[in-house]
């Protein structure tokens, strides 16, 4: 009886630890992939849509945001290409990007099918610019001279169609997602954005406060320490995120961040996984949530049901920081139009919860 007792108690000891382990799919089929971004998905909304980020010094953040922090867990992000050199960085199990705007989710479905269709660096900026490959790049050409490569060659127009309709049979043909009519025109404004983009392999030299920052800006862009951490930096980062593409596990979801639907399915995924957020991306959203009524209650809200470990993180984006939390006075890096910053996802929900936050200063001055 004795040696039975200790076998139930054993087992019921053993279960729970079997329940919450990561159970995170290792690849998805094309039919889930669809589906958990179309479930979790609402009705778009408006905000001006721009098919490349402003944020250049978004890269400072991550040798510490890398401190504490293992590969593996779940990666929540906002906006276009950013997001892949945070991938390629915390190398997460999975990833969900989330935008009210349509564009940006159909902008990513155009980034997938590149990057699935493009075996390097060179062949992925030839065919998301409709340039053609210059001769003298190989795989173990850095990021500078990979852009100052292409400057030598011109967008394509015939190129320029034959990757479009490539992209599309991608989508439509290979992966057979249930894209409409509406959606195609969509691709089509925004493929038709990367081929117009004359600036795109020129570094700007010019203070970003004032004039939008380059591709090339972005990809040649350093930590602070002067290390180069792009998704197109290496080889080794671009594969990290095209693998993730092969597998169907970068999720482009319409979301708002106050609504009821998308941030919370996904929370509750990662959760009945077994798995945490490993970061949140939320560039300057939250600046407008704390404009919008009480959108940012709503927005905290959902963040307060993720699954959240001591090293999950927010990477935020704003025109000002706190260099002591308790001072009133803000401080603005001359020359900087965005500081990046990290705070701790369970210290801001706490709070939070706490009736501590109530206002978007208060956000900031958690974050360092």
């Amino acid at each position: 009886m004795r040696r039975c007792l200790l076998v139930v108690s054993l087992v019921v000891l053993i279960v729970p630890f079997f329940i919450a382990a990561d159970t995170l799919p290792r690849e998805l089929t094309d039919d889930a992939f669809w589906k958990l971004s179309s479930d979790y998905s609402e009705d778009g909304g408006y905000f001006r849509f721009e098919y490349m980020s402003n944020e250049q010094e978004f890269q400072y953040v991550i040798p510490r945001l890398l401190e504490n922090r293992k590969p593996g867990g779940v990666y929540l992000g906002v906006g276009p290409e950013q997001n892949f050199t945070y991938i390629a960085a915390l190398q997460p199990r999975m990833a969900f990007i989330f935008d009210i705007r349509r564009q940006n989710m159909l902008e990513h479905l155009i980034y997938k099918a590149v990057f699935e269709m493009s075996p390097t660096r060179a062949e992925f900026l030839s065919r998301l610019f409709a340039r053609k490959v210059p001769t003298s790049v190989t795989d173990k050409t850095t990021v500078r001279a990979l852009f100052q490569a292409f400057r030598t060659s011109p967008p394509d127009k015939e190129l320029y169609r034959q990757n479009l309709k490539a992209i599309k049979d991608r989508l439509l043909n290979d992966h057979r997602f249930r894209l409409s009519l509406e959606d195609l025109a969509s691709i089509d404004e925004i493929y038709v954005a990367f081929f117009d983009a004359d600036n795109a392999f020129y570094t700007t030299g010019q203070n970003i406060y004032f004039s939008g920052a380059s591709y090339a800006d972005l990809m040649t862009a350093t930590d602070d320490h002067g290390v180069s951490r792009s998704y197109l930096a290496s080889d080794e980062n671009f594969r990290i995120v095209r693998e993730m593409h092969q597998k169907n596990l970068i999720v482009p979801v319409v979301g708002n961040f106050a609504g009821a639907k998308a941030l919370r399915g996904v929370g509750k995924y990662i959760r009945d996984h077994g798995a945490t957020v490993a970061a949140f991306y939320t560039s300057n959203v939250e600046q407008y949530l704390f404009q919008q009524n009480d959108d940012w209650r709503k927005f905290l809200t959902n963040v307060s049901t993720f699954p959240l470990d001591g090293s999950s993180m927010f990477i935020r984006s704003s025109h000002f920081a706190y260099s002591d939390p308790n001072s009133s006075v803000a401080r603005q890096v001359p020359g900087r139009r965005f500081i990046q910053l990290l705070s701790p996802m369970a210290e801001v929900t706490k709070a939070f919860n706490a009736g501590k936050v109530m206002g978007y200063e208060d956000v900031i001055r958690m974050s360092k």
